[in-house]
This record gives structure tokens, C-alpha cells and sequence, in this order.
């Protein structure tokens, strides 16, 4: 009879034992707005953020992510910085703005890997709408789903978007990809139909149309509101028992997660 190697003994045990870090995200339901930013006064969409998102022990932290005209996946709110147009501006252009605490704008290439190095809070990626028509947006939506691949972040990373032509791009890239809609006018049934894994509703849709919430989930489908910072609301979201709740309070909503599951 063979046995195996102690050298592939130790092989498996590392697979099993990365295999085991890599389902180990938490399941709280907060996700930080982009990143834990608020209390801190740090920088939004910031690694710093970023890693206050970790530190907290937040379920996910959303970023917002726009192309220059030279194809760099960087990361902002706005569609410009300091009165610069990303999308018209060189990432060598980009690359001279600094936000508050001297950070220069990630990209999403840094945060991705920054986001890597733990196994608990996920990454909610923010596909922002372009301004250059339909094309670009697929352009855009290649890009990303290229740089995720590459990187090996498929597990890390949701995708959730505003444009309704990204969205259906990154659902055909990538039919394994979990990626969420945001606009809001869109049933439940018709997200299940275009291959939706949920829906991320603003605080007043969700409001208008809590039937929504059950609608939803008995498809299947994941439920997400934003962005929700008054205590209320996050009672009133956790009584209807929803999936994940996005908020510039993370300290708020975790301390209530808590004492509910107490």
C-alpha cells in the first residue's frame, strides 16, 4: 500500500486550510458606504476606509469605480475629482490628485489587493453609469470583470450598478458573478428574469414597496437598501429581515445587529 508524501500531505492541508479561510465572510448585514469613512473623518472610497471597514468587522464595504480615457480603473464618487473629469483625464492626469490624508484616488488593481489580504469583509463594487454611450459602458464592464479574473478576486468581490447595459454585461461575462441592481423601477420578478442575484433599492423605494422585500427573496434573490443612517430605519429594515443594510453609520448598525442577535 502507498502512502502519500508528507510533502502532499501538507499540500492538502494548506488547500483545505485556504479553502476554509476563503468561506469565512461575515454575515451582519453592514455594509459600509464607502467604507467606514464617517466616523474617523477618513477619506471616502480611500484604503484607509477600507481598512476601518475591517477593523469594525463590516459584512462588506462598497467602493465606486469610473475608467480614464486610457482604460485605469480608479475609484471616486463623482465622475470628477477636484474639477477633473475622470473619464476625459490620463491615469498619469489622475494620478497628481490626492485626497485628504494624502492617499492618491486607488485603483481598483491596489484595492482589490488590499481587499485580499483578509478573508471576512467583502468587496461591493460600484460600477458607475458613463456618460460615452452603451459601448463604453460594455468596454467598462469588461474591464472589470478582466481585472477581477486576473486577480484571482472572484469570491471578494460583488458588483452592483445604476446602468442597466453594464449590469446586463457583467451578468453575460460572468454568469457566476453576483451582481445587483440599484435604480429602482425594476420588480423583483423582472431581476430574476435578466439573472439578477438581487436588488439594492434606495430607503424610499424599498419604503413604497416593502412587498418587495419577501417578492424578492422567496425568488431567490438578495435584498440590499441604501443608504440607511437613522436608527429607525435600520430597525424597521431588520424587522422585514433583510439581506444586507448600506449605511455611513457602520458603528450604529453593527451595535444593533448585536444586541439583536444577543
Amino acid at each position: 500500500m502507498k502512502f502519500p508524501s508528507i510533502l502532499t500531505l501538507f499540500t492538502l492541508l494548506l488547500l483545505m486550510s485556504c479553502q476554509s479561510e476563503q468561506n469565512t465572510f461575515l454575515d451582519n448585514k453592514v455594509i459600509a458606504h464607502r467604507g467606514a469613512w464617517k466616523a474617523k473623518g477618513l477619506p471616502q472610497n480611500s484604503i484607509a476606509s477600507l481598512q476601518e471597514a475591517f477593523d469594525l468587522g463590516c459584512m462588506g464595504s462598497e467602493f465606486d469605480v469610473w475608467m480614464t480615457k486610457d482604460g485605469v480603473l480608479v475609484l471616486n464618487h463623482d465622475a470628477d475629482y477636484e474639477g477633473m473629469v475622470i473619464e476625459e483625464a490620463t491615469y498619469e492626469e489622475v494620478q497628481t490628485l490626492r485626497l485628504p490624508n494624502g492617499e492618491r484616488l486607488p485603483t481598483v488593481e491596489e484595492y482589490l489587493r488590499k481587499g485580499m489580504t483578509q478573508n471576512k469583509t467583502k468587496l461591493i463594487m460600484e460600477v458607475k453609469p458613463t456618460r460615452m454611450g452603451d459601448e463604453r459602458g460594455r468596454e467598462i464592464a469588461a474591464k472589470v470583470v478582466e481585472m477581477v479574473r486576473k486577480m484571482g478576486a472572484e469570491k471578494w468581490v460583488d458588483y452592483i450598478t445604476f446602468d442597466k447595459n453594464i449590469g446586463s454585461e457583467l451578468i453575460r461575462l460572468d454568469p457566476d458573478a453576483n451582481v445587483a441592481y440599484l435604480t429602482g423601477e425594476k420588480t423583483p420578478q423582472e431581476l430574476k428574469s435578466e439573472g439578477y442575484f438581487g436588488f439594492d433599492y434606495n430607503l424610499r423605494v424599498v419604503k413604497e414597496n416593502p412587498h418587495w422585500i419577501k417578492e424578492a427573496q422567496d425568488l431567490g434573490l438578495t435584498v440590499n437598501v441604501w443608504t440607511v443612517n437613522k436608527e429607525e430605519d435600520m430597525r424597521w429594515l431588520l424587522e422585514k429581515q433583510v439581506d444586507f443594510i448600506t449605511t455611513d453609520e457602520p458603528e450604529l448598525l453593527l451595535t444593533l445587529v448585536g444586541n439583536i442577535n444577543q
